[in-house]
């Protein structure tokens, strides 16, 4: 019988030195920003900027442009390579050597905002007996916001004579979560195409 157990136990390492050598780790990890918070910023970008070919603009159709961005925001250079491709769309040509003309992309602003509202009982972290409840939401939303707002200055080259500054290319995007009855949940967007994270309840 005391055999039978150690042939059994052999085998059972056995096949688990083959399971383990074949299999893989994977890392599972949360980028900074989250890609509902990535496509929030990009569409706000990307709606700000007119759709109309013949938008009058100072440069005359086929200049060569250089680009160059500013602000606080830390994503400020998204805005600088749609910018780039907006113009590239319209007629204009973006490189930084034998150009005609400069543009400085001012980012005022470019971010997201959250708020949220919340109806039910908050968890509980009781602090004489370890006993925790979590959240109970009868209605919980979260409302996320992701807004643009820049304008250009444009310059002439070599001189850096001024031209013209344009008004302010303003666009928002939105993400609404919301949980009802403690289970129910769902979400409103304008958003393209965005994740879809599947959890309890959905």
């Amino acid at each position: 019988m005391t055999m039978k157990i150690a042939r059994t136990l052999c085998l059972i390492i056995a096949v688990t030195g083959i399971l383990s050598a074949c299999s893989s780790t994977q890392k599972i990890t949360n980028s900074a920003r989250t890609a509902t918070e990535q496509l929030l910023i990009t569409e706000a970008v990307m709606r700000s900027l007119p759709k109309q070919r013949d938008l009058p603009f100072p440069i005359p159709r086929g200049a060569a442009i250089k680009l160059e961005v500013t602000g606080i925001s830390a994503d400020k250079d998204v805005v600088k390579g749609i910018v780039a491709g907006w113009l590239g769309l319209h007629g204009y040509v973006v490189q930084d050597e034998n150009a005609s003309h400069r543009i400085n992309i001012v980012v005022n602003s470019l971010g997201t905002e959250l708020g949220s509202k919340f109806f039910g009982i908050p968890p509980i972290q009781a602090s004489l007996l370890p006993i925790s409840l979590p959240e109970l939401s009868l209605f919980k939303s979260e409302n996320q916001t992701g807004y643009a707002r820049f304008h250009f200055d444009i310059f002439e080259l070599p001189s850096n004579q001024f031209v013209a500054s344009s008004s302010p290319f303003l666009g928002d995007t939105f993400y609404n979560a919301y949980t009802v009855l403690l289970l129910f949940s769902f979400n409103k967007t304008d958003l393209i195409s965005p994740p879809h994270v599947t959890t309890f309840g959905k």
